[in-house]
């Protein structure tokens, strides 16, 4: 018995820079423009290069924490994963202890629990579950309109509604309490994303993947259909992509194909 915690994540967010010095502003400008650019690690050498003058920035960190993680989750290489992302755990946890308002610090720390639960053992994946389920409701009640917050959560809350009765009930009994939701919770929570941020293809891919969950073939079809159309704005969304398309043919959706 595991609930596996599904959250494949992630989707690009526009921040606005903090006031740095002229030196570190432009590491930080640079580091911006590269992961924009999904050129990661010369992201992270930026931020790195700015961090060292200003240790204690927690937006030098939340944004090291989403490097790592967008990253990682397009590495198939298990050991550098699990450690790239134990590293975007790191950063985030440091964030939140130096600023706990900052609320991308709570989700890219919910998004790095995420994918350390899909490689941990068992006994693991619960307190891994909580804990990230925890910290996105940290972070919109920081910002109720943080759609990556929402996005999570709403995987989140897919894995559990495929985990049966039963084998969430013998997963209490030995595990500890397995949070209570499923599908309902998480087609209210990719429905908000998906109003707050209609550009990024994390979110009506999710909900799409969620309604042939749940036997919704027509609407998943057009969700698929909505989210090819997107564009492609961190790494893990050409994978996506290609998935989007397999999904459109082998379903027989109309209008399917695309750009």
């Amino acid at each position: 018995m595991t609930t596996r915690v599904l959250v494949p994540l992630l989707f690009l967010l526009a921040f606005a820079l903090p006031c740095y010095p002229a030196d570190e502003s432009a590491l930080v400008a640079a580091g911006d423009a590269h992961f924009v650019q999904i050129d990661y690690p010369a992201a992270i050498r930026d931020y790195d290069a700015a961090l060292a003058d200003t240790p204690q920035s927690p937006a030098l960190l939340w944004r090291l924490a989403r490097a790592y993680v967008c990253s990682g989750e397009v590495d198939k290489d298990a050991p550098r994963r699990i450690a790239g992302m134990k590293k975007a755990e790191d950063y985030a946890r440091k964030c939140i202890a130096l600023e706990p308002g900052q609320g991308e610090g709570h989700v890219w720390l919910a998004a790095a629990l995420g994918y350390l639960a899909l490689d941990a053992g068992v006994t693991e994946q619960v307190p891994l579950s909580r804990e990230l389920l925890d910290e996105t409701q940290r972070a919109l009640e920081i910002n109720p309109r943080d759609d990556a917050a929402l996005s999570i959560r709403g995987s989140f809350f897919r894995a559990l509604g495929n985990v049966g009765w039963l084998k969430r009930q013998l997963a209490a009994v030995f595990l500890g309490a397995v949070p209570e939701g499923g599908y309902k919770e998480a087609e209210a929570a990719l429905q908000a994303a998906m109003a707050i941020a209609p550009d990024v293809m994390r979110h009506p891919y999710e909900l799409g993947i969620l309604y042939l969950d749940m036997d919704r073939k027509s609407e998943a079809c057009r969700l698929f259909e909505r989210a090819v159309q997107l564009p492609i704005r961190v790494a893990i969304d050409v994978p996506r992509l290609v998935k989007i398309r397999a999904y459109l043919a082998g379903l027989n959706c109309a209008g399917e194909g695309a750009r």
